[in-house]
């Protein structure tokens, strides 16, 4: 290939790299986020029933 040809096909490559590039664009929401919290605590109660089983249940504790 000679000069002029190659310089021109390397121009047209850049030129068609350069327009395939995404652009990213931020944008704020109109709505507010919302979070929504449905949780169930529930661990912390059989923790806590499950401790006193384990008092009522010892073996000087007279039960059995």
């Amino acid at each position: 290939m000679n000069k002029p040809v190659l310089s021109s096909a390397l121009s047209l490559m850049a030129l068609s790299v350069v327009a395939c590039t995404p652009t990213i664009q931020i944008a704020v929401p109109n709505e507010p986020i919302t979070i929504n919290l449905n949780v169930r605590i529930e661990h912390e109660i059989r923790v806590k029933v499950e401790q006193e089983l384990d008092g009522i249940f010892t073996l000087d504790s007279g039960l059995f």
